[in-house]
Formats: C-alpha cells, structure tokens, sequence
C-alpha cells in the first residue's frame, strides 16, 4: 500500500478535506467514461432487445454524463483560481498547456504509429495534405467545438475545455468580477445558464458548455456561509435522479437542453454537498482510496482506456467473432475489461502526466478563507 500511495496520492499541504471527495467524484466521472466505450464495445456478443442490452443502453446513456462532471470540476477550480489573485493571462494558458499537452501528445502519437500500423482502423485522410491539415486540427485540439472527428476518440472535450480557459479569463477581466459582488457575479452567470438553454433549446448548439458555468456557481455558493448544505441522502437522491433523467425518451434540442439541465443540479448539488460538507455519509463514499486514486489518474485514464479496450476487443473478435454468448459474458466481462484499462492508464501517468504535467503545491499558495465556515480552499497546484 506504502508502494502505491507514494505513486498514486497527490501530496498536498494544509488541510483540505474537500480535495478528497473532488478526487473521488473524478473516479466516478472516469468510470461513468469507461462504461461508454465497454458497452460499445461489448455489443456484438450481447443479443439483441435482451434484458442486458436494454441495461447496457442505458450504462452507455449514463455514461455519457461522465464528462460532464469532468466539466463541472474543471469550471469550479479554474475560476477559482483565477478569482483567488489576478494572473497574466500568458502565464496562466501556459501553465494550462503544461497540463494538457504531454499525455495528450503522447496518446496521440501512438494514436498515429498504430494508424500506420493497422490502416483499416485509420481515420487519417488518404492524401498528404489532407492529412497534415487534419493532423494540425488535433494539435490545436479543435474538434468537438468544430464537426471534426477526434483521432483520439475521447480528446472531443478537450476543446470544450481550451474554449473555457480562454474565455473565462476574459469575462473575469472585462465584467471586473474580483470587485462585484457574490450575488452580482452569482446573478450574472445564472442569466447566462438561462440564456443558453434557451438559445439551445431552440437552436441547437454545445449546451454542455453550461457545466463549466455548475462549476463557477459551485465555487461562489462553497464561500457562501449563509447557504444551507444539502444533505447526504437529498444529495444523492438528485444525483440519482438526474443520471437516471437521460434515459427520458426527450428528443431534439429541447429535450437535450433539459437533460442537460437537469444534470446540471444534479452535479451541483452533489458537489455541493461534498464540498461543504466533508465529513458527510457522501462525500465519505467519494473518499474511498482506490476510487480517489483512480481520480487521481482519470486524465492518463481517459486519454488512453479507449484504445486499451479496442486492443483488447479485436483479440477477442478474432477468439469469438460475433458470436452472441449471452448475458453471463456481458457482466463477467465488465470488471475484467475494467481492470485490464489500469495498467497502461497507470503507465501513462507515472512516466508522463505526473513527472511533466502535475506540480506539487507550494504550500504559500494554499489559500486560507477567512471564514471558518468555508471549507474550500482552493490549491493552485492542481486546478484540472
């Protein structure tokens, strides 16, 4: 356990319980990820209209839901830190793209040898030029805000969070947010949510965008120590019931919006609860060691549990191709497949993420609140 905790705990200084349910809410958000890409996977060797195919559509429907909390994180820490003390914007994109880059260049460069490699699994156009243009729009990490198809498969939502910390620094800057007050800056962003889902409702468009704002909202109601905590057991009612919410048979624009919207409290509510609340039954859930490590490594996980499972599904279509082996081999596969995504996912993050991408927090910059109400501290060091 000494081995592991050494590799896999982020140290931190000063007391933060609320960091510890945050890593484990990433957990949750990874696995909610990983069963996507298993149920997709998995779908030949399901029969189809069976009871395990109905569950294992709506396991890829939930899942979904799992970069969305990746976006309410993202947007709570970010702002906070930027809310904190003032930073050159220079430094601050720099800093994001330290975070970024390496695992993602790393993934993606064997995203390419493999492409080379097995060109039938290749989405690199035929031409030279085409394909340099479309590799230049992965680097600069452009599709999922643009219709671009992603080489790796997951990076779609890496520009959705390029978009945010571009552009966040800017409202802050241009509205003056640091000398508004909490309720001026708690107004303006809740017209803004309202704003885009209507706008989406009728239009279309990234309605997911609206988590980051969750995220912003869930820093403001954290500092305020008038705002009653929701409980436990009300917390995960919601969580609940906003998961189970995507399964709605609401389609289009307008049912999207509210899907979104519904999962936007949802994950404010349970964040909420766990950052306010720290010693609470549901925030202790989150605590859990393995789930907290798993946190820990949910960006090597993300980037790279795809292509571990593709790796693994084509040995076992060679073994079994297509075959419908009943819903025995659905649920006994799930923890196998789980488990074989760790390996690489560890890998990854111990030679890359964590020795050029993640910097231990200088203790002076652990932020102190004044009120000892307010328990959120926000640590420089690691805001994604």
């Amino acid at each position: 356990m000494n081995w592991f905790a050494q590799r896999f705990e982020l140290s931190r200084g000063g007391s933060q319980d609320n960091i510890r349910p945050m890593e484990g809410l990433r957990g949750f958000a990874v696995f909610l990820v990983f069963l996507v890409h298993y149920v997709s996977l998995v779908e030949p060797w399901v029969a189809k209209e069976s009871i395990t195919w109905i569950i294992s559509h709506a396991m890829h429907t939930i899942g979904n839901s799992g970069v969305d909390l990746f976006f309410v994180l993202s947007g709570y820490l970010i702002y906070g830190s930027l809310m904190d003390r003032q930073q050159p914007f220079l430094r601050f994109m720099s800093r994001r793209i330290e975070r970024i880059y390496p695992a993602f260049l790393v993934v993606l460069l064997l995203y390419l040898m493999l492409s080379f490699a097995f060109p039938s699994e290749s989405k690199l156009p035929s031409t030279f030029a085409a394909g340099s243009v479309y590799l230049i729009q992965n680097v600069l990490l452009l599709p999922g805000i643009f219709p671009i198809e992603p080489i790796i498969t997951v990076a779609w939502s890496l520009s959705y969070e390029m978009l945010y910390y571009l552009a966040i620094p800017g409202v802050i800057m241009l509205l003056n947010l640091h000398h508004r007050s909490a309720v001026w800056r708690t107004t303006f962003f809740l017209v803004v949510t309202l704003a885009t889902t209507i706008y989406c409702a009728l239009n279309g468009g990234h309605m997911r965008l609206v988590m980051f704002i969750a995220g912003i909202l869930l820093f403001e109601s954290t500092r305020a120590t008038a705002l009653s905590t929701p409980s436990s057991p009300l917390a995960l009612l919601l969580l609940v019931a906003g998961l189970l919410a995507l399964l709605l048979p609401l389609g289009g624009s307008v049912g999207n919006a509210f899907k979104v919207l519904v999962l936007f409290f949802a994950f404010f509510t349970t964040c909420l609860t766990c950052f306010k609340n720290p010693s609470g039954g549901l925030a202790q859930a989150f605590t859990w060691t393995p789930l907290r490590w798993l946190g820990n490594i949910s960006y090597s996980y993300y980037l790279i549990h795809g292509l571990a499972l593709k790796s693994a599904f084509l040995i076992l279509a060679s073994v079994f191709p297509s075959a419908v082996l009943g819903p025995w081999f659905f649920w006994l596969l799930l923890p196998i497949a789980f488990l074989m995504t760790l390996p690489p996912s560890a890998a990854l993050y111990l030679l890359v993420e964590r020795p050029l991408s993640i910097k231990p927090p200088n203790p002076s910059l652990i932020v102190s609140h004044h009120s000892a109400d307010d328990p959120s501290p926000i640590v420089r060091g690691h805001e994604t």
